[in-house]
């Protein structure tokens, strides 16, 4: 297909395969954290969403009748993204089946990479959310280097504290700021650690492969909302530390939102589709019926890209035109 843009055209030898390895640099240090606090399944849940997820486009270009496109390293992102979405204890088969939703239902369905109006991942771990509420809310107490889980118990994460029991309750029972940074507490395998998080931020950052402009607008406009309200209120429920800290903010903010096939091309339409996720994951976590919000307003706001495109467009070089 001949594709036509206005000048200036801009060579670079980064490609598709270099971002994405650049992607799963990135991400490593939060599955090494993963594996650290809850062992033998994380590392399973994290080599089977992979496998699934390389597997399934695999056979959806076959089905498709065009070259397979796994050696792109898209696949394995979602893989990554998928398993880093969900509780350590996953079912084996209840995974696959996020992987054939992720893939097969939001990826080629809407004609394959680069073409994608949802986050993959996200629709698979919500699509898991909807089937399996009640496996993809159990969650394990974490035990540091106790890889095989052997006397492991489950346990509520900070956001269920927060959202489930009485405020005097909850201050008391809320994991320390260490704790929750480093990802000994309870959740979604890549969410728990914020450090790991953080490291992988740089990463991407240092590379170029994303601008700071939605992890930055997203995370400070959150932490703004909940300062406000905790000013305003009192209630611990909007600590903004501990919001901060707990769920998948971090992992929301860094890897999802930052995708560059669902997130508007210009820098306003990034600003605009950041603030956009970080009131629509504080208003679902406060006022929703869910303690989690991030995967939802990511994928709210996806629908809004078109639009924001098409309202916040640059204007052309060498013109005053937009």
């Amino acid at each position: 297909m001949l594709k036509v843009s206005t000048a200036p055209h801009v060579y670079s030898k980064t490609d598709t395969v270099s971002i994405m390895r650049d992607v799963i640099i990135a991400l490593i240090p939060a599955g090494i954290a993963a594996v650290l606090f809850f062992g033998i399944d994380a590392l399973i849940t994290i080599v089977t969403a992979v496998a699934g997820c390389v597997a399934m486009e695999y056979i959806a270009c076959k089905m498709s009748k065009i070259k397979p496109t796994t050696g792109d390293l898209t696949a394995v992102i979602t893989g990554l993204l998928l398993a880093y979405n969900l509780p350590c204890n996953m079912p084996v088969w209840m995974t696959l089946v996020g992987c054939f939703a992720a893939i097969v239902i939001a990826k080629f369905s809407f004609g394959g990479l680069g073409k994608n109006l949802f986050n993959p991942a996200l629709v698979g771990r919500v699509f898991l959310f909807v089937s399996f509420p009640v496996q993809m809310t159990t969650w394990l107490k974490p035990q540091f280097l106790d890889f095989m889980m052997a006397d492991a118990v489950s346990s509520p994460t900070t956001l269920g504290i927060l959202k489930h029991a009485p405020e005097k309750t909850a201050a008391l029972e809320i994991p320390s700021y260490l704790d929750m940074f480093t990802g000994n507490i309870g959740g979604s395998l890549g969410e728990v650690s914020a450090l790991a998080l953080l490291l992988g931020l740089v990463w991407l950052l240092y590379r170029k492969v994303i601008s700071w402009h939605i992890p930055f607008y997203y995370v400070a406009t959150f932490f703004m909302l909940n300062a406000a309200f905790w000013l305003y209120t009192d209630d611990f429920g909007y600590e903004p530390i501990t919001q901060l800290l707990s769920g998948g903010l971090f992992l929301g903010a860094f890897f999802m939102a930052t995708d560059y096939t669902t997130t508007p091309m210009s820098i306003n339409g990034k600003i605009i589709f950041a603030i956009g996720c970080a009131i629509l994951t504080f208003v679902i976590r406060h006022y929703g019926a869910y303690p989690e919000g991030v995967s939802f307003a990511i994928l709210i706001m996806n629908a809004f890209v078109p639009l924001i495109d098409k309202t916040v467009r640059p204007r052309i070089f060498g013109t005053g035109r937009k």
